[in-house]
């Protein structure tokens, strides 16, 4: 692996000083969006810093942070010295002299956690985030920070406490980060030992428990270790090659993705959860689909979500400009992007689409395995909502139509209705029930089925509910008993209706 031009790590040594004189500046990130105001701070997100450059031109020590750490612009010696412990700094090797001025060795990076604890992600300079301008480097190990797809992961992340965790390809360490709140023991692996060392320095900067850190390949590393909860935001990019370790996984296709899958199920304890992020093929004549549903492993439920969908030319370009392919001459570039479109043409590739993907192991004889697109806004954090979705798969695998019409259930409180129809009409055209959180689902309802969610307040069963509106509407209760547990079960496993225990009228 190359890193010849890369810095040499800092020691962790003093990190505890170091934060302790972050902090004191109010370099996090509420500190950053006092400082900068939010257009500022926004355009560093697209790797756009003019804005913070003019906003950092007093000399106030949060000023000096910004500039030496998040905008890699030299700081006088004078101005470093009043924002930090340079002495030490400067032997650990977070930053570095020339003549009178301190230059960062690495980009340390403010980041709130859920609970609104102050943490630091470190990385490579320039790397912290990704833009139209492209990665700052393009040294095969280079590590990058926080960027949308980690936050995306740690977002979905099931938080419940948990024994164990392990995260797969750490990176700069963010997800790692994350499980040592809730985790008795964090494992973290990675196949570039430089992103290890970046994991080490985000964990104790952040005052965070230290973690097992293992160099490896997917699940190569914990040998036979089983785990409660295993997330990973792997190398997931489809490419014609491994130019960057961070992205490009060296597997041909989708292979990587669907083997850090496959393999992710005897690695997981009973009712532990696996969490990832990940790229698929959309091949000629193959339903995507299907696809996916056999890269689920035995004994474990799946959920899938895609997200999005890009052509191969769109996707070939997404990642061309992400390696700064674009700033090359136009012949190098014509060539990188033909190799690009080569490999798709070779594995039948018309699309790629990105998403989600959760197990759960449950070693259930039937297991349950939801795959679908859904391109929408969500809610995030979607932890909460992913456990709920599995909570409910147990439901109504445990429930045949007999007992979920003997069952109770209460509406969704995020659950609003809406009628949709032309202004004075009698009746509405159709009914729709829409989730103001988590996923944000919408579902079209008939009379039945709006007049079903409504009542639902857990005082009477669904057997009974239905018989009441049978009255209404003047239809026989057998056959509406008989074909509205279809609907009952759609209701439920989007979330729309929940079970709940009797409760009295």
């Amino acid at each position: 692996m190359s890193t010849t031009s890369l810095p040499r790590l800092p020691s962790p040594d003093h990190a505890a000083a170091l934060r302790t004189a972050l902090l004191a500046a109010g370099f996090t990130a509420d500190g950053l969006l006092d400082l900068l105001g939010a257009p500022a701070y926004a355009a560093l997100a697209r790797s756009e810093t003019v804005p913070a450059l003019r906003a950092t031109r007093g000399d106030g020590p949060l000023a000096s942070l910004v500039r030496l750490f998040l905008l890699q612009r030299p700081v006088p010696r004078d101005r470093a010295e009043a924002a930090l412990p340079l002495r030490e700094a400067l032997a650990d090797g977070w930053v570095r002299l020339e003549g009178d001025d301190v230059h960062a060795v690495v980009d340390v990076r403010p980041y709130g956690g859920p609970d609104g604890e102050d943490w630091f992600i470190v990385s490579d300079l320039g790397c912290a985030v990704g833009g139209a301008g492209g990665i700052g480097s393009r040294e095969e190990g280079v590590v990058l920070g926080v960027g949308g797809a980690s936050t995306t992961l740690a977002g979905i992340t099931v938080r419940t406490p948990v024994g164990s965790a392990l995260d797969v390809g750490t990176g700069s360490g963010i997800q790692a980060l994350h499980a040592a709140q809730h985790a008795t023991r964090v494992t973290a692996t990675d196949v570039n030992p430089r992103a290890l060392d970046f994991t080490r320095l985000t964990l104790a900067l952040s005052g965070a428990p230290e973690a097992e850190l293992l160099v490896g390949s997917l699940f190569e590393p914990v040998g036979g270790a089983t785990y409660d909860l295993i997330v990973s935001n792997p190398p997931f990019v489809i490419s014609p090659g491994a130019r960057l370790t961070y992205r490009d996984g060296g597997m041909g296709g989708d292979d990587l993705c669907r083997e850090l899958v496959r393999q992710a199920g005897e690695r997981l304890n009973p009712d532990g959860y696996a969490q990832f992020l990940a790229n698929w093929q959309h091949v000629e004549g193959e339903d995507w689909h299907d696809r996916l549903r056999s890269w689920v492993p035995p004994g474990c439920d799946a959920w899938i979500v895609q997200r999005d969908v890009q052509d191969v030319t769109q996707y070939a370009e997404l990642w061309l400009r992400d390696a700064g392919d674009h700033r090359d001459d136009p012949e190098v570039y014509t060539r990188h992007y033909e190799a690009w479109l080569d490999e798709f043409e070779a594995r039948g590739t018309k699309s790629v689409g990105f998403g989600w993907i959760t197990l759960r192991r449950t070693d259930a004889a039937v297991p349950s395995i939801v795959v679908e697109e859904w391109p929408h806004s969500v809610e995030q954090p979607l932890g909460d909502t992913v456990r709920a979705h599995f909570a409910r798969q147990d439901y109504l695998r445990d429930h045949d139509d007999a007992a979920l019409l003997e069952g109770y259930f209460r509406l969704a409180v995020e659950v609003v209705q809406e009628q949709v129809g032309a202004p004075g009409a009698e009746d509405p055209e159709h009914v729709v029930l829409r989730q103001n959180r988590g996923m944000r689902r919408a579902t079209k309802v008939d009379t039945v089925g709006a007049g079903f969610a409504g009542v639902c307040d857990g005082s009477l069963s669904a057997g009974r509910i239905l018989d009441a509106i049978a009255h209404l509407v003047e239809e026989d209760p057998v056959t509406l008993r008989d074909r509205t547990p279809e609907a009952i079960r759609l209701l439920v496993e989007q979330g729309f209706i929940e079970p709940a225990e009797p409760v009295e009228p």
